[in-house]
């Protein structure tokens, strides 16, 4: 257990939070060396309705989906079934002939991408929200794919990344890092090989294997009234209800998609997440399970990043000290990091605040689960995780 004054400290931290309306609730874990060493929620799953969040809260992961894609990818490479250096062409042939943007012209590409970019984010992909042509390109096709939602010509995974393959990228494959659509391409190509869907490859190879039951990409009825609700800043240092699909992604979790998001569209509670988390912190097994192989779980956890490609990382301030491989974090340098923590500790964080680290060389993890618009990584994160590392 962790002694009282930590637990105390915890507690106070996450109060605080709730108290200045910075989020309206939360579910923390800690696990040492595969025992839960701490458990806490506090605050509301629905402000509205009064409803409190509890340990079966359902929370929309975003990003933290991305690992889990990592780790489907992971599957494949040990059983021969791909090469890391296989063109994406040759399972999504909208990759072919693929251009890039020089100087604002588009020329055709030095080489092709290849899956190791895709695990890596040294892809060329990118999100909306910029200004060169391939994040105008994106931005437009997830506009797209948000206005299809609803109506019976629903746009699929496959879809959704051959149209990516036919925009521009934004740089040459390889040489720099930049955040963005290339887990949504890994689990097209997870179809492609495996000749399933995606949500239905994840169900049959990790889901049901480490018991998470409360995973997947969308809700039966049953769970739903688990779901918590989302809330932003209302601009007056208060907290409103924000209900809007994102990235194509259904809100309210309440229909089968046709777009499985390998790079956002995962829900599931805490206690599935640490199923997934201490999975990897016992190099690939759960409850006499081996889901992955020891070298493969070293191999997924390390950090790949050549000098070039680790500028454009460094572009994330909150993430000095770290580096980045096959979609996560991983701290290389504790002493320009701005957390306390431990040498090789990996894991990612979602855009509504969904959050995982893995420290091996402290057999620690620590989980939190919130639900708040742009929030990644939020002070309170942070400051809660200063104080678990900080007591070891």
């Amino acid at each position: 257990m962790l002694d009282s004054n930590t637990t105390n400290l915890l507690k106070k931290t996450l109060r605080a939070s709730i108290g200045n309306q910075e989020i309206a609730g939360a579910n923390l874990m800690v696990i040492k060396d595969g025992r839960e060493l701490f458990y806490h929620e506090d605050g509301l799953a629905d402000v509205e309705a009064g409803r409190p969040i509890a340990r079966d809260s359902i929370f929309r992961l975003y990003s933290m989906t991305k690992p889990v894609t990592s780790a489907s990818v992971m599957l494949l490479l040990e059983r021969g079934e791909i090469d890391l250096f296989d063109p994406v062409s040759r399972y999504i042939p909208g990759f072919k002939n693929q251009l890039v943007e020089k100087n604002g012209e588009l020329v055709p590409v030095s080489r092709e991408v290849v899956i190791h970019d895709l695990l890596n984010m040294t892809s060329g992909l990118v999100y909306g929200g910029g200004t060169d042509k391939a994040a105008l390109h994106t931005e437009a096709l997830f506009q797209e794919l948000d206005s299809r939602l609803h109506g019976d010509n629903r746009m699929s995974t496959m879809e959704f990344a051959t149209r990516l393959g036919e925009g521009p990228l934004s740089f040459e494959p390889g040489s720099f890092w930049q955040y963005g659509t290339s887990a949504d391409v890994l689990g097209a190509v997870v179809e492609a090989v495996s000749g399933m869907r995606y949500g239905e490859f994840l169900e049959k190879e990790i889901f049901s294997p480490l018991q998470m039951q409360d995973t997947g990409f969308w809700l039966p009825e049953d769970k739903r009234n688990r779901l918590a609700k989302v809330y932003q800043d209302d601009g007056e240092g208060g907290l409103k209800l924000y209900a809007e699909s994102h990235l194509g992604i259904y809100h309210h979790m309440d229909r089968e998609p046709a777009y499985e998001s390998g790079g956002a569209g995962l829900v599931s509670t805490i206690d599935d997440a640490a199923k997934f988390t201490t999975m990897l912190m016992n190099q690939g097994s759960l409850n006499g399970v081996q889901l992955l192989k020891p070298r493969t779980v070293q191999y997924m956890t390390t950090a790949v990043l050549s000098d070039c490609q680790q500028k454009g990382f460094d572009t994330w301030h909150s993430l000095q000290g770290y580096s980045y491989g096959n979609q996560m974090r991983i701290l290389k340098d504790t002493g320009k990091a701005g957390v306390i923590g431990g040498q090789g500790e990996y894991g990612w964080d979602g855009w509504l605040g969904a959050y995982f680290t893995n420290s091996p060389q402290d057999g620690l993890t620590f989980l939190f689960m919130i639900q708040k618009r742009d929030a990644g990584t939020l002070p309170v994160t942070r400051k809660l995780r200063n104080i678990v590392f900080s007591s070891l």
